[in-house]
């Protein structure tokens, strides 16, 4: 079967919360067709999920085949490591902000330029890392705009358990979580070595104990796209796998 490609745009948009341009790229499938509606997928580290992670190209694959429902994904990427975490970690100084710019600038309007299913489980986010983190923090205060989140190895603190234990809407939430368990010794953008491992069993152990059914494993292999990419197979079918 000959796999037909989707396009990819560049766009950018003016954000008042972050009082800058912020760039992403969107994916349309290659029988996109605004008769139709499709699934939303909000990619952090997007260039890294556009290139190193190769989505798009398995968005193909897998719509060819019928074993997803129809998708447009969005990937944001950072400017650098600084931006990075000044938007993604819990105590960036433009979390919140970056935080209210996904649910109240960007969503609308893609939104506004796509057909969309337009509801909670018709909406996903997803990233790695710090990418991860801040994918769960805009899930965990907006549950009822993005339904299903998907965290590969997310670096977790006490702001990130806190927000869980504090989610009174977590049941509308379909989570996707890894860790890898040489997640030991992780080199953080601030230079420093962190354990990802354990504050991830800490974080699967939370939502176990608030009645959460979440998909967890820990797989063979450390924190690098090597072992992100060959999961997003997974990832994908898990958030829009056809039904």
């Amino acid at each position: 079967m000959a796999i037909q490609h989707g396009t990819i745009t560049d766009f950018t948009i003016e954000s008042k919360e972050l009082n800058e341009e912020i760039s992403f790229l969107v994916y349309l499938p290659e029988n996109f067709s605004p008769l139709y509606k499709y699934h939303l997928l909000i990619t952090q580290d997007g260039k890294d999920y556009f290139q190193l992670g190769r989505i798009p190209r398995l968005a193909d694959e897998f719509l060819a085949k019928g074993e997803i429902e129809n998708v447009i994904i969005v990937g944001i990427p950072y400017k650098n490591v600084k931006d990075r975490r000044k938007k993604y970690h819990p105590d960036g100084e433009e979390n919140k902000a970056y935080i209210r710019f996904i649910a109240h600038e960007l969503l609308p309007f893609l939104e506004e330029k796509y057909p969309t299913f337009q509801m909670g489980k018709g909406r996903a986010l997803m990233g790695d890392s710090l990418g991860a983190t801040v994918s769960l923090m805009t899930a965990l205060q907006y549950p009822h705009t993005f339904g299903k989140v998907v965290l590969q190895s997310p670096y977790v603190d006490k702001s990130v358990l806190q927000a869980v234990e504090q989610c009174t809407e977590l049941h509308q939430l379909d989570i996707y979580h890894i860790i890898g368990k040489g997640e030991t010794e992780v080199k953080t953008t601030d230079g420093k070595i962190a354990d990802f491992l354990t504050p991830n069993r800490e974080l699967h152990q939370l939502f176990q104990k608030m009645g959460k059914d979440t998909f967890y494993e820990e797989f063979e292999g450390n924190h690098t796209w090597k072992f992100w990419q060959p999961d997003l197979k997974r990832a994908l079918k898990f958030l829009i796998g056809e039904k």
